[in-house]
């Protein structure tokens, strides 16, 4: 095991990890409803691609980090979940930027597609505006060295995490025909 990196402070950390989600939550809100015009001189949409690469990575780091703690490999899944998390941050920049300066797009798919499209965006938004507290409660319990803590979190943190960022790409994939 590891030894831990953060002296424990349950009252604040639970304050803090409260006020940055709510924060974060509350950005994306309001700013998903500003569009700033400005030409930045290339196409917007490119955010959006960085959004899915990110996404991707941090799918991939996800799945990598389950198998280096399978395989008590602590140093490189602590790593691992690290990265996924510094990358989450990358993207929560991009995403922003990307709302800001592209606004909406409307899905133009008919039929089952359409159908298929709308429950993943709905199930993705939902459970990616919920995730963030759920994230940084499982890195506390890790960093302050209560790994049985960290256990019981993770075991319903990293599924929906991984859920959310595979169909963060997958309405990427789904709505980029449709960017203008």
């Amino acid at each position: 095991m590891l030894s831990p990196v953060l002296k424990k402070n349950d009252k604040q950390a639970r304050l803090l990890i409260f006020v940055v989600s709510f924060v974060v939550f509350a950005a994306v809100v309001i700013l998903s409803k500003v569009k700033l015009d400005v030409d930045l001189g290339f196409d917007v949409h490119v955010f959006a691609l960085i959004n899915a690469v990110i996404n991707s990575c941090v799918s991939i780091l996800l799945i990598l980090a389950l198998i280096s703690i399978k395989q008590k490999r602590y140093v490189a899944h602590k790593k691992q979940m690290l990265a996924a998390m510094f990358l989450s941050i990358l993207f929560l920049v991009s995403y922003i930027a990307h709302h800001l300066l592209a606004g909406d797009t409307k899905f133009g798919g008919e039929g089952f597609i359409r159908y298929f499209y709308f429950v993943i965006l709905i199930t993705h938004i939902f459970l990616a505006a919920i995730i963030l507290p759920f994230i940084l409660f499982t890195a506390y319990r890790s960093l302050t060295g209560e790994f049985e803590k960290h256990k019981k979190l993770a075991k319903y943190t990293w599924p929906l995490w991984l859920y959310v960022s595979i169909t963060g790409v997958l309405v990427y994939l789904l709505i980029s025909p449709y960017y203008v």
